[in-house]
């Protein structure tokens, strides 16, 4: 039986990946006590109708100390099961944000505590089992169909699985994205900033993002990166790679860097791949 540990920080996506699994053809059973596992384990080879992939949640709700969960995935594998950890990750930000928009209270925020801390004491109790996870799907810069194409890659069938690749802008001002595998910094580029009707705008605005392309340099930067990509992106997939971040940075975040990730992001869909965007920055300053 393929038994499958599903964990990670409150916020990452566990629920999405409940939902992808199951369609999948998981049992899925959420908030599982650990010491019951191996009980479930057992009933499901008995059982009649046999299952032969199981998921269970287990994450800070199941308590702080983790290592009898080692000890029953131990006891798992020994009994001639497979059994693997998928560990759903976000950054600290993205996880206060997403937690404020649930309006659903943290399981870690209680007696006046707050909101970050209990975020941040969440990321050091979840560290062991990250640690040794077999499987880990950073989701700060994923959509809902971004997760479920990461989740296919990795426990789909063979014959669907495909990179999922991810375009990140950012400003340089607020750091770089910690999840960005390849990082292009276009601040070289004439600034719309500096554009008195243009600076209240975002490279979403067409006027910015033709302002943008008018500088030659930016139409040889997508050739070239383009080029790129094309050599280095069927090298990845042979490796095993199953996802890319490619991080876009300019100053500030909100022109040079969203208009031309909009230009890699449409380069990369009309070449076939699997893509998404996100604009980290675009809103702020």
């Amino acid at each position: 039986m393929d038994c499958l540990i599903i964990s990670g920080m409150s916020g990452a996506g566990k629920s999405v990946a409940v939902d992808v699994l199951e369609d999948m053809g998981y049992y899925c059973i959420d908030n599982m006590p650990v010491k019951l596992i191996p009980q479930f384990a057992e009933l499901f080879s008995a059982s009649a109708e046999k299952k032969d992939k199981v998921a269970f949640v287990v994450d800070v709700r199941a308590g702080r100390d983790h290592s009898y969960l080692f000890q029953v995935i131990d006891e798992l594998r020994q009994s001639g099961n497979s059994c693997h950890i998928l560990f759903l990750d976000c950054s600290s930000e993205v996880l206060i944000n997403r937690q404020k928009a649930s309006r659903r209270r943290h399981p870690l925020d209680v007696d006046g505590k707050g909101l970050e801390a209990a975020v941040e004491e969440e990321r050091v109790l979840m560290e062991p089992v990250r640690r040794q996870a077999d499987y880990k799907i950073d989701t700060s810069a994923l959509s809902v169909n971004g997760l479920k194409n990461h989740l296919v890659n990795l426990f789909g069938e063979e014959g669907k699985r495909m990179m999922v690749i991810s375009v990140c802008t950012f400003g340089f001002k607020y750091g770089i994205p910690h999840e960005c595998d390849l990082v292009f910094d276009v601040r070289f580029l004439k600034n719309p900033y500096y554009e008195q009707e243009l600076r209240p705008l975002t490279g979403l605005d067409d006027r910015v993002y033709d302002f943008v392309f008018a500088d030659p340099s930016a139409e040889i930067f997508i050739r070239q990166l383009k080029d790129m990509l094309d050599f280095l992106l069927p090298l990845y997939v042979r490796e095993g790679k199953t996802s890319l971040v490619i991080g876009v940075g300019c100053t500030g975040g909100r022109h040079r860097s969203v208009s031309v990730g909009r230009r890699i992001y449409h380069e990369l869909q009309a070449s076939g791949q699997n893509v998404s965007i996100r604009h980290r920055d675009a809103e702020k300053g």
